[in-house]
């Protein structure tokens, strides 16, 4: 199939782009690097994203040219995408593949923390084609220079999980198991509403005291009941829940557009379908991924439209939760407006 036919190609890419992007970084000095160079699909481009961009079209071109068409969906193509190899038609493309090749510069630009690069890969359906299409993820971390381990992760779609951990000084690498965690609730645990960026972060904070209040119940005086965890990653983020780390992460910036034009705001920067390419990767480990709604999260596979989801790590947190969280946004005119227009 071709979708395993790709698979080597694209975990070449990473290795690739991993250690591109870490030499970036020893041989540059990070403020050349957190440079700001473009705005694309709604989200600031700096230098070290061009640094994980170039390899791109080697890889994926010479497996359209060798095997089979693909359309490469990732900020830096025209209009957000190419068709490979040069000459071929979006209609020739067999393949969909989208692809985000830093996710969380802004932290690995800083070395706060580690990045991720995130490749999703669905069969061509035209425009329709969207996230639950996927068939392929591929998740490879970039680690901060002083870190010798990365993780590197990939799933097809009702076939498991493969998780390795590379070895940056001796260039090994070993196999080690992803597990969510199995806890029935979050209490002592890390339960996150993102809001690492300026919007109408006091709703977000609201909404998450409310839900941790009802569904962890008070908290007692000098007792930290959980805890929240604002990684400047989405591939960060969907990692955490499937390395047991998280127990729930809600993404719902996109659904505080309404609020903020209220206040005569513009919205900020929201989650991207590219940002969610890791997709099948998390949903094969076990963890539960909605839309805001609690249904399929579905979206098209593009680099610009504002995406909402929610990751639980485990049927009964999500039992737990979602309840709760799905009457908070209610509560507080939480609400996808594009779905509503």
């Amino acid at each position: 199939m071709l979708i395993e036919a790709i698979r080597p190609a694209i975990l070449s890419m990473h290795d690739h782009i991993r250690d591109r992007v870490i030499a970036a970084f020893e041989d540059a000095d990070a403020q050349s690097l957190a440079k700001a160079v473009a705005q694309e699909g709604g989200d600031t481009i700096y230098a070290v994203d061009r640094v994980g961009e170039d390899p791109l079209i080697h890889y994926l071109g010479e497996f359209a040219r060798n095997v089979a068409p693909v359309m490469l969906i990732a900020e830096g193509q025209p209009q957000g995408a190419t068709v490979l190899p040069k000459g071929a038609s979006e209609t020739d493309a067999r393949l969909r593949v989208i692809v985000d090749p830093i996710d969380g510069t802004r932290g690995l630009m800083y070395q706060k923390r580690s990045a991720w690069i995130l490749t999703g890969v669905a069969p061509n359906r035209g425009d329709a084609t969207n996230l639950q299409d996927l068939e392929l993820s591929v998740m490879t971390e970039i680690p901060l220079l002083k870190q010798h381990l990365s993780d590197q992760v990939w799933a097809r779609k009702r076939r498991g999980v493969m998780a390795a951990r590379f070895n940056r000084l001796d260039r090994t690498s070993s196999t080690f198991e992803l597990a969510p965690s199995r806890a029935s609730g979050i209490a002592h645990g890390f339960a996150t509403l993102a809001r690492m960026v300026p919007g109408v972060r006091d709703v977000l904070a609201a909404v998450e005291e409310d839900l941790i209040l009802r569904v962890a119940g008070p908290q007692p005086e000098g007792v930290a009941i959980c805890f929240e965890d604002q990684y400047i990653s989405t591939g960060g983020q969907m990692y955490e829940l499937c390395a047991g780390h998280d127990r729930l992460i809600a993404d719902l910036r996109s659904l505080t557009k309404g609020i903020a034009a209220g206040r005569g705001r513009a919205p900020g920067l929201c989650c991207h379908p590219y940002d969610l390419a890791g997709l099948v990767v998390v949903q094969e480990t076990g963890v539960i991924v909605t839309g805001p709604n609690g249904g399929p999260l579905d979206a098209p596979l593009d680099t610009a439209t504002d995406v909402s989801w929610i990751g639980y790590a485990n049927e009964a947190i999500r039992t737990a939760v979602e309840p709760h969280l799905l009457r908070l946004l209610q509560e507080y005119g939480l609400k996808d407006v594009q779905s509503d227009a």
